[in-house]
C-alpha cells in the first residue's frame, strides 16, 4: 500500500503590498494599494474596505478614503521572491513554484528529519517572516488541491494543515468556487444546475455531471471532490508557455490605444521566447474588463513561430473578434500567452518566402536591446506613449501558463523584469 504524500503551499499573503509595508513602516496597518493607475495589489487593510486587483484608483480612492497608493518596485518584488524561494529549497527537497510568490513543497518521507508537515509548515512560515520579513500562509494536505484551498483557509498569515482521513470532511462544505481549477464560467455552470457545494459535487453521477460542465471537468471535478485528484509535483519542470500581461486600464473603443499594448505585450514574449530558443502554435488572448469579468480566446498557427509579425498579426486577429466587446466595455488588464511549445530548430522554408527579412529584423532588434536596454529601440508606434506601454508584465498566475517560475525569475534577473502572479488573489 502506497503512504499518503504530505504536501505544503506556501502563499506569501498580499505579496507586493507587504513587501511595500515591510519596506516603509509608515504603511503598516493602514489600507495600502500597488498602483498607480490600476490596482496591482491591495494590502488586508484596504481589501476589508472593498479594494480589490484591476480596480481603477479612482474607485479604490471611493471606496477606501484614506488608500494609500504607490508605485510599483519590481525589483524588490523579485528580491524578496528570490530569498522566500531560498527558505522554500532549504526545507524541502522537491518545490514546485507556480508564481513568484507561490509554490507546492513534498515534504513526504521528511517526519523523522524535520517533524510533522504541520510542524514543517509552523517553521517555513516564521523563517520567512524572520529572515525576509513577510507574511505567509501555509497550507498542507495529501493532495496539492487540499494544500491549496487549506492555505487559503489560512490566510492571512497562518497554517492549516488537513490530517489524512479528514479530508472529505474539509472539502465537501466548501463553494464550487473556492475549487483550484474551477474557473467563473465552471462555478456559473453548476450553479445554475443547483450545485453550490464540493459535497453537491460528489452526489452527482459523473456522466451527469459532465452533461453540465463536459467530460474533462466532470472527470477533474469527480476526482476532487473524493480527494482522488493525483497530481504529482513538477519541480523543475520545463516551460509550457511564455505569457506577459499589462494591468492597465483602457476605455471602450480606444482602439489605437489596445492596438499599441499588443504590440508592446507581443514583442516582450517574443523576445522571451526566442531567447530561451522556443516557438510556440497556438497563441493565447485574456482580457479582464471593468466589472472583472474575464474573456479568452485561443488561434493556432500552421506551425510553431517566434517571430513577431506573425504572432502579433495572430493576436491582432483575436482581438478583432473581440471588438464587438472592446468597444462597448472598458478593460483592466490585457495579456498574450503562446502555448504549445517546441524547441526552435531550422526547417524547410515554404512559399512564399517571406520569414527571411522578419527574423533578420527580430535578431537585429534583439541584439540592440541585449546590450543597449529594453528601451534602446521602440516602434515609432510605441514613441511618446503613456508608461502603461513599457510597464513590467505580470504572468496569470490564476492560470497554469507560467511554466517554471525559477527559469521566469531567472529571466527577470537578467532582463529587469518579473513575470509572476498579481499577488493580490483572494481571499
Amino acid at each position: 500500500m502506497t503512504a499518503a504524500r504530505s504536501i505544503l503551499h506556501a502563499d506569501l499573503d498580499a505579496f507586493f503590498a507587504s513587501v511595500e509595508q515591510r519596506d516603509d513602516p509608515s504603511l503598516r496597518g493602514r489600507p495600502v494599494a500597488v498602483g498607480p493607475g490600476v490596482v496591482m495589489a491591495a494590502s488586508y487593510e484596504a481589501r476589508q474596505r472593498g479594494v480589490r486587483s484591476g480596480m481603477g484608483v479612482a474607485g479604490a480612492r471611493r471606496r477606501c478614503p484614506g488608500l494609500v497608493v504607490v508605485p510599483s518596485r519590481f525589483g524588490a518584488y523579485l528580491e524578496a521572491s528570490r530569498r522566500v524561494f531560498a527558505v522554500l529549497d532549504a526545507i524541502a527537497p522537491d518545490v514546485e513554484p507556480l508564481s513568484v510568490d507561490e509554490a507546492f513543497l513534498d515534504v513526504t518521507g521528511l517526519e523523522r528529519i524535520c517533524g510533522t508537515p504541520e510542524a514543517i509548515a509552523h517553521r517555513l512560515r516564521a523563517a520567512v517572516r524572520e529572515q525576509v520579513g513577510l507574511p505567509i500562509s501555509v497550507g498542507g494536505g495529501s493532495t496539492t488541491q487540499i494544500a491549496k484551498l487549506a492555505s487559503g483557509a489560512a490566510k492571512p498569515d497562518g497554517v492549516r494543515v488537513v490530517a489524512p482521513g479528514t479530508e472529505l470532511a474539509f472539502l465537501h462544505p466548501l463553494p464550487v468556487e473556492r475549487i483550484w481549477g474551477c474557473g467563473p464560467a465552471t462555478a456559473a455552470k453548476l450553479r445554475a444546475s443547483g450545485i453550490a457545494t464540493v459535497a453537491q459535487i460528489a452526489t452527482i453521477p459523473e456522466p451527469a455531471l459532465a452533461r453540465i460542465v463536459g467530460k474533462a471537468a466532470a472527470r477533474s471535478l469527480a476526482a476532487i471532490a473524493w480527494n482522488q485528484e493525483g497530481r504529482p509535483l513538477r519541480p523543475g519542470r520545463g516551460r509550457r508557455s511564455f505569457g506577459t500581461q499589462s494591468a492597465v486600464r483602457i476605455a471602450a473603443g480606444a482602439t489605437e490605444r489596445l492596438d499599441a499594448q499588443a504590440i508592446a505585450l507581443t514583442e516582450r514574449v517574443t523576445r522571451r521566447m526566442r531567447s530561451a530558443g522556443r516557438e510556440g502554435r497556438t497563441v493565447v488572448l485574456r482580457l479582464r474588463f471593468e466589472d472583472y469579468t474575464r474573456l479568452s480566446r485561443a488561434v493556432t498557427l500552421p506551425r510553431p513561430t517566434a517571430a513577431t509579425a506573425a504572432v502579433l498579426a495572430a493576436f491582432r486577429g483575436l482581438l478583432a473578434a473581440a471588438r464587438d466587446l472592446t468597444e462597448r466595455r472598458d478593460l483592466t488588464l490585457v495579456g498574450i500567452a503562446v502555448t504549445n511549445l517546441v524547441a526552435a530548430t531550422p526547417r524547410q522554408l515554404e512559399l512564399p518566402f517571406d520569414e527571411g527579412a522578419g527574423a533578420a529584423l527580430d535578431a537585429v532588434v534583439d541584439a540592440v536591446r541585449d546590450r543597449f536596454g529594453a528601451g534602446a529601440l521602440r516602434r515609432a508606434t510605441l514613441l511618446g506613449g503613456e508608461p502603461g506601454l513599457s510597464a513590467w508584465s505580470l504572468a496569470d498566475a490564476d492560470n497554469d501558463e507560467i511554466g517554471n517560475a525559477r527559469d521566469l525569475r531567472a529571466a527577470g534577473a537578467r532582463r529587469g523584469q518579473v513575470t509572476g502572479g498579481l499577488g493580490d488573489r483572494a481571499p
